[in-house]
């Protein structure tokens, strides 16, 4: 029996995140008898992933944290690497930062590359000016740009890039059955979760880092939670600025009114129990838990600045940051909305992120690659 294709995926870490759960998602949909995913992540002290990763079959290497400063030593971890790796022939990037550098060093050992960009922004600052510089040269350095919206191709990629054929957008997927609406996991999770029948939940699912701009969020449910006081928020994730949050919580006075539940892998289930959810984030690539949202049949009320890319759905109401009544009025509209399961029309329009479909075509896309190279 000959042994599976190892495709190796450079992320920045293995919890849980964006880019991990598109590329999770695509890990358990291939076939892992002719695929087999490796990760390099930097240190990390929360491992949420590793053991699923493990358990497929999957291994895990460290790399040296980039700091500018380690430029030479990083260079030569990755020139070693692939020296003591010579069973690699394609590898995927989701960091962008340092893809240049890595991406050439693989280019070096006869590696097909691939960059994929699953952002809009770095952020602002400093550090983001830095990040801008060094990514410049990406669309030069790998032999494949991918996506996750051509939104987030063309700000990392530029214009012209992505009208080349070494681009290709590729769909976050998810698993649609996973997430269709269950009426007896509703129940279920708002029991364990305290919440009683009458009350109306505003959820929302991701990272607590800057881009998904929490502090506007909070803001946004004091103020409805002030006209309807038989509501709660649900916050489903964590990250660097988790206990900046509960701070903000506590000062706005909603404690009671605010479910903290932490990082999820089964984020499937806390979709069930909410009645609208809430995204108004700064920037997105493409964000999977709006995805995932309208596959729950939930109305997504999310900013205007995130690419109409994931607006498959007629569930899906882009709204400006600039009035945070709006936002309010919104929220108070979908009270009135019976909860239930996503119509077949909108189902029908979710079938292009079916993970089943995107794994597949990444798997062949991989075998091609892997074919056409000798190391």
């Amino acid at each position: 029996m000959m042994e599976p294709i190892r495709v190796l995926h450079n992320i920045a870490s293995l919890h849980f995140g964006g880019s991990q759960s598109f590329v999770m998602n695509v890990y358990r949909n291939i076939d892992r008898s002719k695929i087999q995913f490796d990760f390099v992540v930097t240190p990390e002290e929360k491992r949420d992933l590793y053991e699923q990763v493990e358990q497929m079959g999957g291994r895990i290497f460290v790399a040296p944290k980039y700091t500018g400063k380690n430029h030479f030593s990083y260079c030569k971890w990755w020139d070693d690497f692939f020296i003591e790796h010579p069973e690699y022939r394609v590898i995927h990037g989701h960091v962008r930062s340092t893809a240049a550098i890595y991406l050439k060093i693989a280019n070096r050992h006869g590696l097909v590359t691939i960059a994929h960009s699953h952002s809009t922004s770095n952020g602002s600052g400093v550090v983001a000016m830095i990040k801008d510089i060094m990514q410049i040269p990406i669309r030069d350095t790998a032999d494949y740009l991918f996506a996750c919206s051509d939104k987030a191709g063309e700000w990392l990629y530029g214009k012209k890039a992505i009208l080349q054929k070494k681009y290709k957008m590729i769909p976050n997927g998810i698993d649609l059955k996973l997430f269709a609406f269950n009426e007896e996991k509703r129940k279920c999770i708002r029991e364990k979760l305290g919440i009683a029948k009458d009350t109306f939940v505003v959820g929302h699912v991701g990272r607590f880092t800057a881009p998904k701009n929490h502090k506007y969020l909070i803001e946004l449910f004091a103020d409805y939670h002030r006209i309807n006081s038989k509501s709660k928020l649900l916050l489903v994730g964590d990250g660097e600025l988790f206990e900046t949050v509960k701070q903000q919580i506590i000062q706005l006075e909603i404690s009671k009114d605010v479910i903290l539940v932490g990082s999820k892998d089964n984020t499937e289930d806390y979709y069930q129990a909410m009645d609208v959810f809430v995204f108004p984030s700064l920037w997105e690539g493409l964000p999977l838990s709006v995805v995932e949202a309208q596959a729950n049949g939930l109305q997504c009320l999310i900013s205007d600045v995130i690419t109409h890319d994931v607006n498959l759905t007629d569930l899906v109401r882009n709204l400006s940051l600039d009035s945070k009544q709006g936002w309010v009025d919104c929220i108070g509209k979908t009270k009135t909305l019976v909860r239930q399961k996503v119509s077949d029309s909108n189902r029908k329009c979710l079938e292009l992120f079916d993970a089943k479909e995107v794994a597949h075509k990444l798997q062949d896309f991989y075998i091609e690659q892997h074919n056409k190279v000798t190391r």
